[in-house]
């Protein structure tokens, strides 16, 4: 693999934000994201830069945003992760139970996908949650829509499993998002 994987940096935020509109351009993007096109691309400079600014590395510590950065500079994917803790508001405006992490945004372009690229993403931001001080997290997160299996069978092979939680798809009340998950190791 001729892909760098780190943390995207503060001013990056143009390419943070291409990459999310290509994702939500992106023909499985109605099952893998709650956002739409439409309304990401009208989002002003300002969101997108408080964004790479609070998902970089050091950054406050509660996100992280991984790219795989090709040899021509260009991105190939991403995974951010969000930090989550009993005893503070989570990203998603409900505390967690435990302390934990929640995978999100993940996308690989199409024509990097099959080469491990997503693989490495997730490795990456799975040891940045392991690393985290303070109470360690106990476990990563993600949900995943039922008729996505693609993704769900991915998130299986890298040792995440359906836990039995689900929450309803926003807009449509007869989906569900299915919760997988990976305890520490």
């Amino acid at each position: 693999m001729d892909y760098v994987i780190r943390p995207v940096r503060a001013e990056e935020w143009q390419l943070v934000k291409e990459l999310r509109l290509a994702a939500l351009r992106d023909p499985v993007a109605p099952l893998a994201f709650r956002d739409t096109y439409e309304k990401a691309v009208r989002q002003p400079d300002a969101l997108w830069k408080e964004w790479a600014a609070g998902s970089a590395g050091p950054g406050d510590g509660e996100k992280r945003q991984f790219v795989a950065v090709a040899p021509d500079g260009s991105w190939a994917g991403s995974v951010t992760v969000l930090v989550e803790r009993p005893d503070g508001e989570g990203p998603f405006g409900a505390a967690g139970d435990i302390h934990q992490a929640h995978v999100v945004g993940v996308f690989v372009r199409p024509e990097a996908r099959g080469g491990g690229v997503a693989g490495e993403l997730f490795r990456a931001g799975l040891d940045w949650a392991w690393s985290l001080g303070g109470p360690r997290i106990e476990r990563v997160r993600l949900y995943v829509h039922e008729d996505n299996l693609r993704a769900a069978a991915f998130y299986r092979r890298i040792g995440f499993v359906p836990t039995g939680e689900t929450v309803p798809v926003h807009g449509d009340p007869t989906a569900r998002d299915l919760e997988y998950a990976v305890a520490r190791p």
